[in-house]
Formats: structure tokens, C-alpha cells, sequence
């Protein structure tokens, strides 16, 4: 028993003094877990299953699931919402499992199945909401076959427990929702949703208690013609039209609000607006001047995602650099307080979504999109990659680094569980120190400096243009553990 016990330490001891990202998972190509081999060629003969079709977009971790979105965007995905059994025996390149099941991912059957997930978010009550776009195929050939909706499954029971369709009014002809943002209360029922329109330009909102859904539109959703210019992987391209895509919530506040901080695709300015408005129906209309400039980032810092920690850091993808950027929402929003917390100019070539999950370990999925939709991915390359770091080492050293916060973690926050700490089971670059059950508790408070949303002139404001849009939102066993393969 001591031996395992300095066995685990010195793990651990090689967690902790590992630098930034760590790679937990890479494929050159996707594959899916299917009941029998039968079953899979199948698949592979009628065409089910495209393997080079598939790309991954989105991650989620809750407890022993890490869980991947791959949209429809051509045939052959046989499942848009799937999942990583963590406590299973690793493999470096896992196959998919579809959640709830293949049945539960059928292509247009709107009333029972999932067509098409981009992102997805898990809550404190243990409930997954994903968002069903219901779109087949991507620009210009793109088919409407379900309405949007919101699917909250149950994640102890892996039962979905509601479907919501968005009213008429929340769409427009140009709807495409790309991002997620939770903002829990006090209770589960005092949960609200908010879904970023990237072409559509609005702001949905969505309360859990009332069962309804509301729409905000501002000139602050739409984008930037100035920074409508791409260079990603050695390609040139121009996604001009993309608006309001990344949505991250604050911590509560002293007023018991959170902050929504979001940002336009082809835009290098941030922006906010207290949830206080957002809750609340009555101000959809007149709440214009709630709205703020927070700030530029300064050039080259288009983002595709973004999240903010218990601490009032937020993490973003920086897609122009392969890189994870980090702000202190302490300090005013400018070029000087941006910093990069990890660059890979291999490894990161579109980092297309980065969560941070119970323990306070950040998740990071890169995809290589560009290249996927603009030219021909090389599949006996690794294309697709999934990373971890615990937050303080992710930001340590730069402009965000904070003091170690004392955070409390409700109990049903907690990823703790005794088969994630099965070694023999499970990568020690998964099991972090930061999914300790160690007592945390927030000491954000917008309100402390008035630099959350500090007083900057506002950009001008430009209309809509037309241009082409993507609609970005877009191997063997191997029980040697890494830790054998890289000492």
C-alpha cells in the first residue's frame, strides 16, 4: 500500500511540474465504437460511416466522460454527439461512442434524435445541454432538416429529460447558433441558456423554469469588415460575415448577476452585458446602452471559444496564432493584458474549443477546420488533438496568473470518483492534481474594479455584406501508460 501510495505521488509530482498543455488524445482519422464488427462494415458499405468526413469540434468534460461533437457537414457521421469513457483502459487515439446511443443520433428524426451538435455544456445539477442546429451539409449546400432545438439529457440516467424548439421569433433566415453559455442560480431551476447567432446576429435567451426562450438584437453581434481577413495553416481566406460566436459567463457577482462577455467571429473586440438584462424578457427592447465595450484584444485575435474560471480569468482560443489566450477581467481590456498561456503551431492549428471543467482542468480540442473546408486534410497525419492542463499552470508566469484561489466546489460540482484514480486505468495527465476535492471558494467580484467593463469609445458600427460563410461554428489498444512511454 505504500508503495502505491509513493507511486501516486511521484505521478502526480510529474503532472504538476509538466509545462502547459499536455496532448491526452490524437487521431489522424475518426472512428466509432459500434456493438459488433458486422454492424461496422455495414456502416462502411451503405456509406454510414465516411471516416474522412468527420470532424471533431467541441468537448465537454463531466466526471468519467469527455464528450465530442462532430457535426453533419457531409455523409457518413453516424453520431454527432459522442463521448470518451475516461475510466476506460486508455488508448491514444479511442474510439467514439455515441451518447446517448446511435439511435439517439439519427439523422432527421427531430423528435427522438440529435442531426447536428456543435457545442456542448454540463452543469452542476448533472445535466448535459446540447443544442441540435438540425442542419445537414455546410455552405452552400446546406439543408434545414429539423427546427433548432435545446436537448437537456440526465446525465446519471442518460435519459434526455427535456426538448425545447426555439419559437419562430428567435429565428431569422439567417440563424446559425454556434456557442453555448450556462448561467446557473442558486437552485436547477434557476438555470438561463444563452446561444450566440453567428449569422443571424442576436442573442437568444433561454430560462429553464419559464420553458421559453427570448431574442436580443444589438449592433454589437455583428462583425468587423476591418478584420474579416484569415491566415490559418498557410491558407488565406475571408469569413467576413461571422458575428457574435464566443460567449463565456463571469462568476456571480456582488449583485447576484453574472457578466456575459462575447465577442464577433471577425472581430478583435470584446463585449458584455450583465445577465440582468438578459434575464429578463421586458428587455429586449430599450436596453441598448446596456451593452459595453470592454475592450480590444489588439490584431491577429479572432476566437472561436472562450470560458471564464471561478478566479474571473478567461481562457479563448486564438485562432490566428495556435494558441490559448488568457485576460484577468482585474484588469482593462487591452493588448497589453492579453497573453498567450500556450502556442503549438503544430499541435494548436485551430483550436476550435476549450472548456474547464469541475476539477479547474482546462480541456483544449484542435481540429485543423481550415483546412478541412478549404483544401484536403492529410489523414496519415495526425489532424485532430485533445489537450489538459490544470488552470494555475496553464496561466502561470503570464499577465492572468492570480493569487491561489480559496474556491468552494459544491458537492455536485465535484469529478472526483475512485475509478478516476485507478492508475492503471487512467493517464496521470489526466488525473491533475486540480481534480482534488480540495475546498475553493470564489473571491471574484466584478464590482471590486471598475475595469470589468471600463468606459472605452465605442467601435463603429457596420451593417451586414454578403459573403461565402462555412459555418464555423466547423488504431490499436495500448495499455503502456504514457508516463512508461515518455520517461
Amino acid at each position: 500500500m505504500l508503495g502505491k501510495l509513493f507511486l501516486l505521488c511521484g505521478l502526480l509530482a510529474v503532472a504538476s511540474a509538466s509545462v502547459k498543455l499536455q496532448e491526452v488524445y490524437s487521431w489522424n482519422i475518426l472512428d466509432w465504437n459500434y456493438p459488433d464488427q458486422y454492424m461496422k462494415q455495414q456502416a462502411l458499405q451503405t456509406g454510414a460511416l465516411i471516416r474522412q468526413n468527420a470532424l471533431p469540434v467541441g468537448i465537454e468534460r463531466w466526471k468519467d466522460k469527455l464528450f465530442v461533437s462532430v457535426p453533419r457537414w457531409q455523409s457518413g457521421i453516424p453520431a454527432t454527439l459522442n463521448y470518451i469513457p475516461l475510466d476506460a483502459p486508455y488508448e491514444p487515439s479511442p474510439k467514439l461512442t455515441p451518447y446517448p446511443s446511435f439511435r439517439g443520433n439519427e439523422l432527421g428524426d427531430c423528435e427522438n434524435g440529435l442531426t447536428t451538435v456543435y457545442r456542448i455544456k454540463a452543469d452542476k445539477c448533472d445535466r448535459l445541454w446540447v443544442l441540435d442546429v438540425g442542419t445537414y451539409g455546410y455552405d452552400p449546400n446546406v439543408t434545414n432538416v429539423c427546427p433548432y432545438s435545446i436537448n437537456v439529457y440526465d446525465l446519471n440516467t442518460d435519459q434526455r429529460i427535456r426538448r425545447y424548439v426555439f419559437r419562430p421569433e428567435d429565428i431569422v433566415s439567417t440563424t446559425f447558433i454556434a456557442n453555448i453559455a450556462l448561467d446557473e442560480g442558486i437552485s436547477c431551476d434557476d438555470t438561463f441558456a444563452y446561444f450566440s447567432d453567428e449569422l443571424g446576429y442576436g442573442l437568444i435567451a433561454y430560462s429553464w423554469e419559464q420553458n421559453k426562450s427570448w431574442r436580443f438584437s444589438h449592433s454589437y453581434f455583428m462583425p468587423d469588415p476591418l478584420v474579416g481577413d484569415f491566415n490559418i495553416a498557410g491558407l488565406n481566406f475571408q469569413w467576413g460575415a461571422e458575428g457574435i460566436f464566443g460567449i463565456s459567463a463571469s462568476p456571480m457577482g456582488a449583485d447576484g448577476y453574472r457578466t456575459l462577455y462575447f465577442s464577433p467571429l471577425s472581430s478583435n473586440t470584446e463585449f458584455a452585458v450583465s445577465t440582468r438584462i438578459l434575464r429578463d424578457e421586458s428587455k429586449v427592447t430599450g436596453s441598448y446602452r446596456d451593452f459595453k465595450v470592454v475592450g480590444s484584444r489588439g490584431r491577429d485575435t479572432h476566437t472561436t471559444a472562450k470560458v471564464m474560471d471561478i478566479t474571473g480569468v478567461q481562457l479563448f482560443s486564438l485562432i490566428d496564432q495556435n494558441a490559448i489566450g488568457c485576460w484577468s477581467s482585474r484588469l482593462p481590456l487591452k493588448p497589453q493584458n492579453i497573453a498567450i498561456a500556450d502556442k503549438d503551431d503544430v499541435g494548436l492549428i485551430f483550436p476550435s474549443d476549450v472548456k474547464i471543467d469541475a476539477g479547474r482542468n482546462v480541456w483544449v480540442i484542435s481540429d485543423r477546420m481550415p483546412v478541412f473546408l478549404e483544401s484536403v486534410l492529410n489523414y496519415g497525419d495526425v489532424n485532430f488533438r485533445i489537450f489538459v492542463a490544470p488552470m494555475e499552470k496553464l496561466i502561470q508566469g503570464t499577465v492572468c496568473e492570480v493569487e491561489s484561489p480559496i474556491i468552494t466546489t459544491p458537492r455536485s460540482l465535484s469529478v472526483h470518483s475512485p475509478r478516476l484514480e485507478t492508475i492503471s486505468q487512467i493517464p496521470s495527465k489526466i488525473f491533475l492534481p486540480g481534480t482534488s476535492p480540495s475546498p475553493l471558494t470564489s473571491s471574484y467580484n466584478p464590482f471590486i474594479s471598475q475595469n470589468v467593463i471600463p468606459n472605452i469609445p465605442n467601435q463603429p458600427m457596420y451593417t451586414r455584406g454578403p459573403s461565402r460563410s462555412y459555418f464555423f461554428p466547423p488504431s490499436q489498444n495500448n495499455n503502456r501508460q504514457w508516463w512508461l512511454n515518455n520517461n
